[in-house]
Parts: C-alpha cells; structure tokens; sequence
C-alpha cells in the first residue's frame, strides 16, 4: 500500500491564511473605524469639493502637401505626434490663447491657463484630444476651443515660416545664375557655341529653382481641422457621491486591514487556538459557547437543550478517558490571572457531568480569599444526601468543617466543600486535612476537582499542584497572554504537576468586564465581612482582611517526594 503523505498543519497554507484573516477580524473596532474614516472621507470630496466642468474638442493634425488627392499622398508625412503634443502644452500656445480670451472679456495668464489644460493622444491616431477643466461650463468651453484654434494658429504659422524660410533661401540662390545669364547674353557674338552651352546650363538652374519655389507657394498650409468643437458641459465632471463613497469605503477596509495587522503584530495576546497550544504544552479540551440564558445561573448541566452543557460533558468524558487523569482522577481547575468566575463555572459544570456519569464527586473550593461558590450555587447546594464517603471529620477549620450536597436536576449530585476566609491562607492550603480530602480520589470512581484563585495572581494553586497533579487552565483567549501561558506550563512543571488542557470560555464586553470588577469588588467586601458558608468564626474584630494582593504568597514548607506522597 503506498503511503499518504500529509503536510503538517502549519505548514499548510490555506489554513495559515484562514486562520490569519480570522486573527484580522478580532479587531473588529479598528476594521470599522478605518470603513467610516474612508466613508467621511469620500463623503467629504464629493459634498465639500467646488465642482468643475470639462470640456473636449479634438484636432486632427495634418503635414502641409502640394495635392492632397493625389495617389500616394499623405498627410502624416513628418509627423511627431509626440512632439506635436508637447507643442499644444507649451507656453507660446498659452500665450496666443491668452490672448484670444482676453479680446473676449476673459482675463488669464498663459500660466493659469495651462494648468487646467490636458491634451492626450488616443492610441494609432494623429488626433490631439484638448480637455480643459474650469469653473462653469461656458469657461471650460471658451478656454479649450480657444488653446485648439491657438494650436492651429500657431502650426499654421510655423509651416509659413518654414515655407518663406525655403523660399528665400531659393531666391538667394537665383539672383547669382540670372545675372550670369544677363552676362552671357551681353556677350553672344564671340564663341556663339561656348556661350549658347554656359547659358543652356544656367537656364536649366534657374528653371529647376523657379520650380521648387512654385511648388512652395502652391503648398496646402492648413495645419489641421477641428473634428470635435468643445461645447459647454451638461454636469460637473469627476466621480459622483456613490462612486466616490465606494472608494472611500474599499480605502477604508485597507485602512482598517493595516491597522488590524499592526495591531495584532504587537498584540500580546494569544492569537490563535494553535498558538496557545504550542504556549501552554497541552490540548485544547473545548471552547464554550456564549448563552445568554446562562446568565446569573452557575450550572448548566441539568438544563435541557443547552449547548453549554453539552460542551461541558463533552469535556468531562474526554478528561474520563485521558490516562493521567484517569490513573490519579485528581483535578485542579485555575484561571491564569484576574477573575475566576469562569473558573469557578467550569469547575462546577465538570463536578457535574462527573456526577451525571456516575462517579463520586467532591468539589473542594481553595479560593480562601474571595470564597462565593456556595451562594453563586444558590439552592442547589441545599438539601440531598451527601455521598457515603463524605464523611465530616477534623477539628472544625477548614477544610473538615462542614459539606455541602449539591443536586443537580436530572443528573445527580455531588459533595461541596465551600471555601471560607481564614486567617492563614498558605497553612490552610498545606494542612493535614486538604491532604486527606484529596487523598479521598484514591476510592475506586471517586473524583476530587479543586477550584484554585488565578495561578498568577497567587501561589494558592501552586501550593496545591504537588497533591492535585492534573491542572485544567479555563482562560479567555482575547485577554490571556502567551507569556503567561509559557510561565503556567513552567511553574506547574516544576511544582510536579501537568497541565491537562485549555478550556476556553467566551471574551465578555467592557461592559461584562465592569460587571465582573463589580461582582469581585463585592465578594472581597463580603469575604471581610465573614461573607460565605462557614465565615462566620473568622468574622471577628481579630480576623485578618484579605485584599487579594499578590504579594501575599505562601510561606515556604518541608518538599515530601512524590513516592512519600504515594
């Protein structure tokens, strides 16, 4: 069997090309910034420009010839119409037609007067094209029948010149021979056949003479006709309103496409489903799609009909039959930086679709700074019968203080452990008992996901890697940049850890992004109050408030090897 050969996907083109143009489109702002500068733009040449009117007359030019109907004849006979064209535009015709117009009323320089002149030549003609462009109508009228007929003038006199210069040339050339005839005439008695020779001579030279200057005099002059008379025109010239708007829009596109590629070429951001696969080091396992009735509502799974939540399942399978999770079944679910709204979402659609395919599920809430999964979940995470495993144990701190059920409708349920603020985030996260929480995925089909605060923002998630090795990135492909993807690949690497995949949720407006600074604004307000479930015993005057800092990093600990570990 012959082997198929396949070019990788990068290098090929038409998918570069495609995949480019989509990167183009992202800036959408800047395509239709530069489509409405084109439109202004051609809005405003046709509306604010003062009109001009054009007019054309056309003059076939002619060589002087002695029978113009005689065979063989012609009248391009040393004709340069190339020259000829240059003659139209210069100054001594500007003069002439100048001067013509001013015996009209219309007072111009030869200079201004040529500068709205355009004399062309159609192609395999001798026809000179005069278009002159004016203010009104009669103006570009009188003006280019004017420098047509001083063109005409001025060849005409040219070949008068020419002919009188030829002729007194001829002349000065006779005078000599019929004086030497009148001598020889005087002096025909001696030599009679001498003489009679020397004065046939001469006479013949004086009657080739008398004959060319004939046929000087009896040349035809006429420099050219004036096929095409300018006449006035009807309607200003120059593209109209909708051709000139045409432009302007094609202009602007270009615009736009040019700003777009400048924009993208210094554009940190991820520019491209393969471009963040090659900077994260890990599949992509799905991008979701924007639903609006997902808005306000946590869980997606258990709604009928949804494209949310389909996704997710699909996710959650594709993750079940991955060999590194499926060995571990351990999940950490992070954001890189800034809001973990998405995050918190994934995490709790993947406890989910776990639980739906009959797995024991404990979600575990590490975000001990801003903690919001429990109300976010809203009645949900009420009621049922917690998991037999669930089992509460501890000392009454985080972790071990208390477990949420949370139902899903048409799909089951799983164990919550709400996070809550605490006065140690870093010790919390590296006790004793998280380590006995994620220990619980060692049961057969049990599942532990973890929802950690951004992985760049704090070392939370980095704290926690060493236990929950299986990392899952939920990020928005407009916003995160590909450094910081490089530096999550490098960070978890070296804590232990592997980063499954990238799941990709939909860009937000400005408008979304305010509302989520607000909603963050309000769950750090709340998490100082004792906001969440269980936050009451770190609501007192004593209790540390948490601002979110970076710099508020974890403490450093004792390294256990992997094979202590196990």
């Amino acid at each position: 069997m012959t082997p198929q050969h396949r070019a990788p996907d990068d290098q090929d083109e038409p998918a570069l090309l495609r995949d480019q143009f989509r990167q183009l489109l992202r800036y959408r702002g800047l395509l239709a910034s530069g489509v409405v500068i084109g439109l202004l733009g051609g809005g405003y040449l046709a509306l604010g420009g003062e009109d001009a009117y054009t007019a054309t007359g056309e003059v076939l030019v002619r060589s002087a010839i002695s029978d113009p109907f005689a065979a063989g004849s012609s009248a391009d006979k040393g004709i340069n119409i190339g020259s000829e064209r240059q003659t139209a535009v210069s100054d001594t015709v500007g003069t002439l037609a100048a001067g013509t117009l001013l015996k009209a009323g219309d007072d111009v320089t030869a200079r201004k007067l040529l500068t709205g002149l355009q004399v062309t030549n159609p192609p395999n003609t001798l026809t000179l094209r005069f278009s002159y462009t004016g203010a009104t109508p009669e103006q570009a009228r009188a003006r280019a029948e004017a420098l047509a007929g001083a063109y005409l003038a001025h060849r005409k006199a040219r070949t008068e010149q020419s002919i009188q210069n030829m002729s007194d040339g001829y002349r000065a050339q006779l005078r000599p021979l019929e004086e030497k005839r009148d001598l020889l005439e005087d002096g025909l008695g001696a030599g009679a056949e001498d003489v009679s020779s020397a004065r046939a001579n001469i006479i013949v030279s004086i009657s080739e003479l008398s004959r060319k200057i004939s046929e000087l005099k009896a040349l035809d002059t006429t420099p050219g006709y004036l096929n095409k008379k300018p006449v006035a025109p009807t309607s200003p010239t120059g593209p109209g309103l909708p051709l000139l708007l045409g432009l302007g829009g094609v202009v602007g596109l270009a615009l736009g496409l040019l700003l777009s590629w400048v924009r993208l070429v210094f554009d940190p951001a991820v520019r491209s489903t393969r471009e963040l696969v090659r900077s994260l080091g890990a599949p992509l396992l799905g991008t979701l799609p924007r639903e609006r009735a997902a808005a306000g509502r946590l869980l997606a799974i258990g709604r009928g009909g949804s494209r949310l939540a389909e996704e997710y399942r699909a996710v959650a399978f594709r993750l079940a039959y991955d060999p590194s999770f499926a060995e571990r079944r351990r999940l950490l679910v992070t954001a890189p930086r800034g809001d973990s709204t998405a995050a918190a979402a994934a995490a709790a659609n993947l406890a989910a679709a776990f639980a739906e395919m009959g797995r024991d599920v404990l979600l575990v809430e590490a975000d001990l700074r801003t903690p919001s999964l429990a109300r976010d979940l809203g009645p949900a995470a009420h009621g049922g019968r917690p998991p037999r495993w669930a089992a509460e144990e501890g000392d009454g701190s985080w972790p071990a203080r208390g477990r949420t059920n949370v139902d899903v409708p048409g799909s089951g349920a799983f164990a919550l452990v709400p996070g809550t603020t605490v006065d140690n985030v870093p010790r919390a996260l590296t006790s004793a008992p998280v380590g006995r929480i994620v220990a619980e995925a060692d049961r057969p089909g049990n599942i532990v996901i973890v929802l950690a605060p951004p992985v760049l923002s704090y070392a939370d998630a980095v704290a926690l890697v060493d236990r929950v090795e299986g990392v899952v990135i939920v990020c928005d492909p407009r916003e995160v940049h590909r450094s910081d993807l490089e530096r999550i690949r490098e960070i978890i690497g070296a804590s232990g850890g592997s980063v499954l995949g990238a799941l990709l949720h939909p860009g937000r407006g400005r408008l979304r992004r305010a509302e989520r600074r607000a909603t963050s604004s309000r769950r750090r307000s709340t998490g100082a109050d004792g906001g969440g479930n269980g936050g009451a015993a770190a609501a007192g005057s004593d209790a540390p408030q948490h601002t979110g800092d970076p710099a508020d990093t974890l403490g450093l600990r004792a390294f256990t090897p992997p094979a202590a570990r196990r």
